[in-house]
């Protein structure tokens, strides 16, 4: 199934792409993914999942949240809820609660999971910790070879260099907080959860 991506995600890959200087088939090298797969996320025919893009963002050496168009950096951020820039891809939808503050260690994103699809092309591993809380609905959470079933008011934090991975293991949408921690200085907890 194929969903609508921020209007503005495709062309901000090929943006970054284009000055990192790497052609569609470097990028395709680099990442894993097929020249004709990249080339339909840029104009935006497909959209990717949260695990593409995560192999997207560590082909072009950037954070998570560039491909959010960042704004400019701010000693103070005020995210209003009808103006979240966010990315949707098979079974899940991220929105960004903060992106754009002065030297930022933390990543925080709303993430809506849709029951019956899978959220990602499998596990992920990166950098840094990444804390989850439930906020609604059922999340099944696996890290490295445990499984946490999640319910509303249940959080977990764990090393991300960890394989993890996520779906919705109710029959209604669940709602999870999810926040990334960047082990290397300014560099934030990154590149794998929307591409796999």
């Amino acid at each position: 199934m194929s969903e609508e991506s921020a209007p503005d995600l495709g062309p901000r890959i090929r943006a970054i792409r284009e000055q990192r200087g790497f052609s569609l088939r470097t990028l395709a090298e680099r990442c894993g993914l097929s020249v004709n797969a990249i080339s339909l996320i840029e104009r935006g025919t497909n959209s990717p999942s949260i695990a593409t893009l995560h192999k997207l963002a560590t082909a072009l050496e950037i954070r998570l949240t560039d491909l959010f168009e960042r704004p400019e950096e701010h000693a103070v951020v005020f995210s209003r809820r009808d103006a979240r820039l966010s990315a949707r891809g098979p079974g899940v939808l991220m929105e960004s609660l903060g992106i754009g503050l002065r030297d930022q260690q933390i990543e925080p994103f709303l993430v809506t999971v849709t029951p019956g699809e899978p959220s990602s092309d499998g596990a992920v591993i990166h950098g840094g910790q990444e804390f989850v809380y439930c906020l609604s609905g059922n999340v099944r959470y696996r890290v490295g070879t445990r499984t946490y079933d999640l319910e509303p008011g249940d959080s977990l934090l764990f090393e991300a260099s960890l394989p993890h991975e996520f779906w919705s293991s109710g029959e209604s949408a669940a709602q999870i907080l999810l926040v990334f921690e960047a082990r290397d200085g300014g560099n934030l907890a990154r590149r794998r959860h929307l591409g796999s």
